[in-house]
């Protein structure tokens, strides 16, 4: 390894001549305290930044070591240390550092596995964007080794060194660990308990825009007693103990089928989308550090256009005109119950346990239909989803959380009501159960809905399907939360609420190449993407980037992989 002196002597020397020089700098570099690579540099001043790393040793950080002795502590203390990062080269930045800058990726208010900053024994290593200056395409020697001499070796202490007087907090970074120990343990809680979600007393759930995920101020919290119903306790009402929060009291919510009810603006959404948000743990601060959702469980609505591809919609679709099969049902451009319906059945044969639906983003024909309608029209090929979301509690097990506001239909179905009023949560249980008594009493018996076949989902085989040629040169990149880009194929997953990071969207775009490229038609869909987040689970980023540098990636789950994979228009599968 090369001293750091040599290194800025050389840049020195670079001093006007043509951008390519800096490729001489390639390399590990030794500032004492910590080590500075090089490992990619950029091609031009215009083209994305060059590609560094910072290894920082442990003893150097004084981080303590039973902070980072387990899984959970180094995925905290390096989500805390890319936040720290993120604010100190931001504020670097602003104060008009001139040789160079170091950059890494945005963070939302999620505590994520990141590839920006990991931690093992041997220390800690962050990963960098830095463009190299330059006057036109000439180097700018001089003004980058007055960076790397000065202005470096100052950020990168006051990032990772907790010894320093202008260094991390130890009390912070405690805060962060603690909060998200607590909300793993709190969603162990819900497994053992046969629980789908649970939030405490006194969460902030709403979020001051739609276009930003920061709490609201003066927002109205989550308010417990309200819960409690006018007679007598709920069976809503739980208490757990964490192992840092201690006993907190919230609203539990168990296995089965969940509909939330009330007007309009009063909070039905946002508790929805709090409960989506909560397969993550959130950062102290954000009023959602004590609401937690089984990790598993996938937000589904409808989506005019998307494709399908031999996903088995039968659950929901029947004989069509035409003949086409649903049982390996194929289009480029579905409608939206088609869609929902697909949504649906691809998550149930991904394995999750449970279904988040709003009835504002769902396709009404998909959800129900009154009995009116099952009079007049007697060929209707949908099977609502009021007619199969008994069987898919009780023969699929997998439990239905959904927010309705203006139908009754799924009132006589549900195992908790939940009513939201002024954002304050009642539970309205025994009150929709008269409600639902009354109304049968008064209807006609010959509107029931029919009797419909046993309920099953048929899984699929993953076949080779690589993406379509790349011309000059081969692209793999996502474009915030809402497109990847695999060559000239692009896929949009803007309905993907939970991929909340465009580095997990980069990873998922990653994890789709190396998928349907080496995919041999042994595996299902749901095994081989299985497979892949296990490598990545391992901390293994090249398994998600496939020998390329990886800096910005955030860890996506397996649900989301799946769900962008069963949208890419170029799949090949067929039924197990």
């Amino acid at each position: 390894m090369r001293e750091a002196d040599e290194l800025i002597k050389k840049t020195k020397s670079l001093d006007g001549r043509s951008y390519g020089g800096y490729k001489q700098l390639i390399g590990q570099w030794s500032f004492g305290d910590f080590t500075f690579c090089i490992d990619r540099v950029q091609s031009d001043p215009f083209a994305p930044p060059s590609a560094c790393r910072v290894l920082v040793p442990l003893e150097t950080a004084e981080i303590p070591p039973e902070m980072v002795e387990d899984k959970l502590g180094r995925t905290a203390t390096a989500d805390f240390l890319a936040r720290r990062a993120r604010k100190i080269f931001g504020t670097a930045r602003a104060h008009g550092k001139t040789g160079s800058e170091l950059r890494i990726a945005p963070v939302g208010q999620e505590i994520l596995q990141r590839s920006s900053v990991t931690i093992n024994a041997q220390g800690i290593e962050l990963r960098l964007q830095v463009p190299f200056p330059a006057a036109g395409r000439r180097i700018l020697g001089h003004n980058f080794a007055r960076f790397l001499d000065y202005d470096l070796c100052e950020l990168i202490y006051k990032v990772v060194c907790f010894g320093e007087d202008d260094g991390p907090d130890i009390a912070d970074l405690t805060r962060h660990i603690h909060t998200l120990k607590d909300h793993v343990a709190l969603q162990n809680i819900l497994h053992e308990r046969g629980w789908v979600a649970f939030v405490a007393d006194g969460a902030l759930l709403a979020r001051a825009s739609g276009i930003s995920d920061l709490p609201m101020k003066n927002a109205v919290p989550f308010c417990l007693p309200a819960v409690l119903g006018e007679d007598a306790p709920s069976s809503l009402v739980q208490t757990v103990e964490l192992p840092y929060s201690g006993k907190i009291s919230g609203m539990a919510i168990p296995k089965g089928i969940t509909v939330i009810v009330g007007g309009g603006y009063h909070g039905k959404s946002t508790l929805l989308e709090a409960l989506e948000r909560s397969v993550y743990p959130h950062i102290p601060g954000d009023g959602r550090e004590l609401v937690a959702t089984l990790p598993d469980a996938v937000k589904v609505r409808a989506e005019d256009g998307r494709a399908i591809t031999g996903t088995d919609i039968s659950l929901f679709i029947g004989s069509l005109p035409g003949g086409s099969d649903t049982r390996q049902f194929v289009t480029e451009n579905a409608s939206g119950s088609t869609s929902q319906a697909a949504a649906i059945t691809e998550a149930i044969e991904c394995g999750v346990r449970a279904l988040l639906i709003d009835e504002d983003t769902s396709a009404t024909n998909l959800l129900l239909r009154d009995s009116r309608m099952r009079k007049l029209v007697r060929t209707e090929p949908i099977i609502p989803l009021v007619d199969r979301v008994g069987g898919i509690r009780d023969e699929l097990e997998v439990s239905t959380i959904m927010v309705m506001g203006g139908s009754g239909d799924f009132l006589d179905l549900a195992d908790q009501v939940l009513l939201l009023e002024n954002y304050l949560p009642y539970d309205a249980t025994a009150r929709a159960r008269e409600v639902n008594g009354a109304e049968d009493a008064a209807s006609s018996t010959d509107s029931a809905a029919p009797e419909w076949p046993q309920v099953a989902v048929r899984k699929r085989l993953l076949l080779s399907c690589p993406p379509p040629p790349a011309g000059r040169r081969e692209k793999t990149r996502a474009e915030g939360t809402a497109t990847l880009r695999l060559n000239r194929e692009e896929i949009d997953i803007s309905v993907l609420a939970q991929v909340v990071d465009p580095g997990q969207a980069e990873a998922i775009a990653y994890a789709v190449r190396a998928l349907v490229t080496s995919a041999n038609g042994k595996e299902t869909i749901a095994d081989a993407c299985h497979r892949f987040a296990a490598e990545f689970d391992s901390s293994s980023w090249q398994a998600f980037a496939a020998g390329r540098y990886p800096a910005f990636l955030a860890a996506p789950r397996l649900q989301d992989i799946f769900a962008t994979l069963c949208r890419y228009r170029h799949l090949k599968a067929h039924s197990a």
